[in-house]
């Protein structure tokens, strides 16, 4: 029941962003009903709402499916990655808002932004820097707060599917 429950709060995200992605004119519409902030200021605001949601899930995961912290355990092996998952996920994730900006990164080309494409760093290694960060960090979290729980890539493997879904429905 537990995972179903996050399998939902996790997906309003995933779902908004390809809604956003293939119908930015609805979404500039719905927007313009109750805002007059620019379509970009709205979805930063929703970025920062789907984060809150999402370490809220990730925090009544860990809550729920309680582990014996690994420090205590005397096994650094998988706190040490997961900490470098998720210092290489955040440094993908500073690295794409700083190439970007906000505008760029919250699909200001959708709503009639000059937004100029980068092929510098992140982007010159892959084609959805920010995703995969956010999946490093993810996946990272979890080895470092859940392993050895046989649980604990439950949620880091369902964000896989989710963030996978999207950079294939964001094309």
């Amino acid at each position: 029941m537990l995972y179903l429950a996050a399998a939902i709060l996790l997906a309003f995200e995933r779902v908004a962003y390809v809604w956003v992605w293939r119908y930015p004119r609805s979404f500039s519409a719905l927007c313009g009903f109750f805002s007059e902030e620019p379509p970009v200021v709205i979805l930063e605001r929703m970025f920062n709402c789907f984060k809150v949601i999402q370490i809220s899930v990730f925090l009544a995961w860990c809550y729920f499916h309680p582990n014996q912290p690994l420090w205590l355990s005397g096994n650094l092996v998988p706190l040490t990655a997961g900490a470098t998952l998720m210092i290489v996920g955040q440094v993908l994730n500073f690295s794409v808002f700083y190439r970007l900006g906000s505008v760029g990164v919250f699909y200001g080309n959708r709503f009639g932004y000059e937004v100029p494409w980068c092929t510098e760093f992140p982007f010159s290694l892959m084609d959805h820097p920010q995703y995969v960060g956010a999946l490093l960090s993810i996946w990272g979290l979890f080895l470092a707060l859940q392993f050895p729980r046989p649980d604990w890539y439950a949620i880091p493997a369902l964000e896989s599917v989710y963030y996978a879904l999207g950079a294939y429905l964001e094309r």
